[in-house]
């Protein structure tokens, strides 16, 4: 840059010569913004994305009629109802993806699973622990010879931790659940934008007439916004499957429910979710490729503007 700048006597001859200069700043400052997003780009490919996905769950039945409950058939084996839940990712168009590379296992995606059986209240549960081996599906037998409601409670496993708001707390933030970051993220958000924070000690929070509602007191430190935001979050609501199964017929009956869980990825396989438009790969591109295009025009009247001051210059002596 220092070859381009012009010496005192140029720019006191030719007053444009100011121009000039701004100029310069400018690409200066166009130079220091496409860095910092280029090293932005470099960090966020190295980083997984999280994307929502679609789970299906397969709640599938088998019945067998014929005898009564408790009774033994021929194979000297009492007559149950079998129920399985089993569960796989669904792509964008709505089928199930069968590549290795991308499948998880059905109990991953949770942290705990119960299976209720109204008749007798039979209750099946899986808690996740450290030692815990992933499965595709989960199985249950019981004796039965009729309709029998079924209740299936799934808890997500969040990865970081998620919870819900207390009611109040996510009116004010327009947020009912998320992570300790963004719940902290957007109650600091809410303090900026309605300016609480105390102009004179910083370090004090002056709650409004929502905020001392939720909080219980008119002012606060920062350093207390922790210990006074954990009464207020909850587990995340768990996920609640009504299923019947019903006697009619001697074929496994199959249901399915959709939810909504979130993958992570690698940004190199973010083709794979956002190929119908501009991912968020595509997007970091386009934006460095936009801002290498407007830096090159800039060298281009940088160059041309340094040409023509110079013969002004030039015919000046």
């Amino acid at each position: 840059l220092a070859d381009r700048l012009l010496c005192k006597t140029v720019r006191e001859i030719i007053p444009e010569s100011e121009s000039y200069m701004e100029l310069l700043e400018v690409e200066k400052k166009l130079d220091f913004v496409l860095m910092r997003k280029r090293l932005t780009l470099q960090e966020a490919m190295k980083r997984p994305v999280k994307v929502k996905r679609k789970l299906r769950v397969m709640l599938s039945s088998i019945f067998k009629p014929g005898m009564p409950a408790g009774t033994v058939g021929p194979d000297r084996q009492l007559l149950m109802v079998d129920l399985k839940v089993e569960g796989q990712l669904l792509d964008k168009v709505g089928t199930f993806n069968s590549d290795p590379k991308y499948r998880r296992k059905f109990s991953s995606f949770f942290k705990s699973l119960v299976i209720e059986l109204d008749r007798e209240f039979h209750l099946v549960e899986w808690h996740r622990t450290p030692t815990t081996a992933e499965t595709d599906g989960f199985q249950v037998k019981r004796p039965g010879d009729s309709n029998v409601r079924c209740t299936v409670i799934l808890v997500l496993d969040h990865q970081p931790p998620e919870y819900k708001l207390d009611q109040r707390l996510a009116r004010i933030l327009a947020l009912h659940t998320g992570t300790r970051s963004q719940i902290f993220y957007a109650l600091w958000s809410y303090i900026k934008t309605h300016k609480l924070q105390d102009p004179n000690e910083k370090d004090f929070i002056n709650c409004d007439p929502y905020l001392e509602q939720v909080f219980g007191c008119p002012r606060m430190r920062f350093a207390e916004v922790p210990s006074r935001l954990a009464p207020l979050q909850q587990p995340p609501d768990p996920i609640v499957i009504n299923h019947m199964i019903t006697v009619e017929g001697d074929a496994p009956k199959t249901a399915y429910y959709d939810i909504e869980v979130e993958v992570k990825i690698s940004c190199l396989e973010c083709h794979l979710v956002f190929d119908s438009k501009v991912g968020r790969t595509d997007a970091l591109l386009l934006y460095v490729n936009t801002k290498n295009s407007y830096s090159t025009q800039l060298h281009f009247c940088r160059d041309s503007y340094h040409k023509v001051l110079m013969r002004k210059f030039t015919s000046v002596l």
